[in-house]
Parts: C-alpha cells; sequence; structure tokens
C-alpha cells in the first residue's frame, strides 16, 4: 500500500515523516512531498481562497500530480485535493486531512468514488481554546495596548474600557459555538469565577454550562461573547449591525474562530461607536490586514497576525492522530 503526503511549510517534510512514523511500521510505503511556497503569508493565502472558494479553487503543481495513480492513500494538511486529483487517483481508497476543516477537499466527489475521507478534528482545541482565553484577558485587562504605551514612553491608566478593569469572577461569557474548543474554553474559565452561557443549534448533552435557545438572547446577556462555530453559508455573518445593537455597552467579542462569522465593517463601527467596549480578534476577511483596514484605526481593539492555532503540539500532533485514524480505519494490525 502506497500513501502520498503532503507537506507545507507549518507541517514540514520532517514533522510529517515523524508523525506518519506508525503508519510506515505497518507497512505502508510513504513518500512525502511539499507543496511550496514562498513563506508562510503566501500559503495563507492560498489557504483562505480555498476555505472561501472550495477545492477546485486552487490548482496543485505538476509536481504533486505526477504519478497520482500509484497511491492508495493520499495525506494532506492545506494542499487542494479537488476532482480533477480525485479523478487521477486510480487507486486511492482513503483521503486524510490533518486538520478539522476540510474545505480543501472535495469531499462529497471522493465519497462518491467509494474514497474514505478523514479529517483530525480535535487537532486545534488546546491551542485555539489557550489563545481564546489569552485574547479575552488581554482585551478586558488591556495588556497589549498598556504594553504598548509604556513602551512608547506613556505611563496610562486610563483606556477606552474605563480606570478600573472588569473581571472574569463575575463575568457572563457567551460562547457561540460549543464544540471541542468552545467546550474546553468553557472548562479554563469556569475556575475564573465566570458564569458561562452558550449557543450551539447542534449540541446535544449534559453540561454545567447554559445553553441558551436562541443567538440574540445570547448576545443581550453577555459581557464577552466569543466565536468557536465552523464558517458555512448559514453562519456567514451571524453577528453583525442587528446583534451589536442588543449588546451591553460594555460588551466585548473575541474572534479566533473564522473572520466571516462576524460582519468586519459592523464590527468596526460599533467599535468606532462606542456601542460596545471592545474586541479582540485573530482572523480577517483579507490577510495580511492591510494597512488601511478599519480595525488600525481603533483603539478599543486588540489583534493579532492569525496565530491562535500556531503552536508545536498542534501541527507536530496531528501526523500522530491520523495515523492512528487511518489505521482505524483500514483495520490494519502489526504481524
Amino acid at each position: 500500500m502506497k500513501c502520498l503526503a503532503i507537506a507545507d511549510l507549518f507541517i514540514d517534510k520532517q514533522m510529517m515523516e515523524e508523525g506518519l512514523i506508525s503508519l510506515k511500521e505497518l507497512g505502508i510505503d510513504i513518500t512525502v512531498k511539499e507543496w511550496k511556497h514562498k513563506d508562510l503569508e503566501a500559503l495563507q493565502k492560498d489557504n483562505i481562497k480555498l476555505e472561501y472558494e472550495g477545492s477546485e479553487a486552487i490548482a496543485l503543481p505538476s509536481e504533486l500530480t505526477d504519478g497520482l495513480e500509484n497511491y492508495d492513500i493520499i495525506i494532506t494538511q492545506f494542499a487542494p485535493i479537488g476532482k480533477a486529483v480525485i479523478d487521477q487517483c486510480k487507486n486511492l481508497k482513503l483521503l486524510g486531512v490533518l486538520r478539522a476543516g476540510i474545505e480543501n477537499v472535495n469531499r462529497e466527489y471522493a465519497e462518491s468514488k467509494g474514497i474514505t475521507v478523514l479529517n483530525t478534528p480535535g487537532r486545534s482545541t488546546t491551542s485555539v481554546s489557550e489563545f481564546a482565553v489569552g485574547m479575552i484577558l488581554s482585551e478586558i485587562r488591556n495588556i497589549a495596548r498598556a504594553n504598548y504605551k509604556l513602551r512608547n514612553g506613556v505611563w496610562e491608566k486610563h483606556y477606552p474600557n474605563g480606570v478600573l478593569a472588569p473581571e472574569l469572577k463575575g463575568s457572563t461569557v457567551g460562547l457561540i459555538g460549543y464544540g471541542a474548543i468552545g467546550r474546553r474554553v468553557a472548562e479554563l474559565l469556569r475556575p475564573f469565577g465566570s458564569e458561562i452561557l452558550f449557543f450551539d443549534d447542534y449540541y446535544q448533552g449534559d453540561t454545567p454550562d447554559t445553553k441558551v435557545e436562541t443567538l440574540e438572547e445570547l448576545v443581550k446577556e453577555a459581557d464577552i461573547i466569543s466565536m468557536h462555530y465552523r464558517l458555512t453559508e448559514q453562519t456567514k455573518n451571524m453577528i453583525n449591525k442587528e446583534h451589536f445593537s442588543m449588546m451591553k455597552n460594555n460588551a466585548v467579542l473575541i474572534n479566533t474562530a473564522r473572520s466571516g462569522l462576524v460582519n468586519e465593517q459592523d464590527l468596526a463601527e460599533a467599535l468606532s461607536e462606542k456601542k460596545i467596549a471592545g474586541a479582540a480578534v485573530d482572523v480577517y476577511n483579507v490577510e495580511p490586514l492591510p494597512s488601511d483596514h478599519p480595525y488600525n484605526g481603533l483603539d478599543n481593539i486588540t489583534i493579532t497576525p492569525h496565530i491562535a492555532g500556531s503552536t508545536i503540539g498542534n501541527f507536530a500532533n496531528s501526523p500522530i492522530i491520523l495515523s492512528e485514524r487511518i489505521i482505524e480505519a483500514l483495520e490494519l494490525t502489526v504481524h
């Protein structure tokens, strides 16, 4: 059985080879090739295009498509696997995606051809949940902007949210999305003494947190709102001008999930007009963030360059997690 693993600048060739060693030990012949980009920003630009436009938006270069008919398994993180690639893969039995989202793979077409598609749900749970909590603390306690002021020679104690900052203890945190990351954020916040509400159309199960039935109820009650939904046609702009008008004046919005969940222009206006107290954002419609973007002119937003998931654990563990899923799917055993 032959496997093509497509590395990139986040999961490089060495990381891929080390992470897939359990497959190699089972006799699978693994070839690692690289989807090459000049830098991380170029890779991220292609990734965003695929997330918005789907697996057919970008074609694989010829060095990656040569000999595809020889492989039984293809493993990718960001490299696109569209119809043309799938049609070329005459022996393909399994497609593995080293991430939770599979926007870069034409899953429906692959499965129509009898190809199993696996992803790695939960791989970013630790990295993104920890970052989200960090963004909450940075925004409500003015950590980033105080650092900036002091480094520029300004001893400042008064910020857009006032002289006395709020605490997580006693604050109501509203989580929009209660999947693996949302639930982990809740677990991290409970020891602070926060009251946690969540909105999620799909979650069923027991929880110590309070589920609300409507998005409107959550945005009206929460002091801190954190986004953790998947981006789909139905969830695009799910937070917009209408919702900002319902929020408390002291509300803070955190988005470490997908930019399209929140209408950027509406958020910028809500911050500019002080309809809400602040925001912390790690994801954007256009990346890198343009210098003339309205966020850059606001003093009540913390912005970071899409780094929530950028941890060693996140990327290095992904091939290991996927290997376990592949072994289970193929029912391989060591002889």
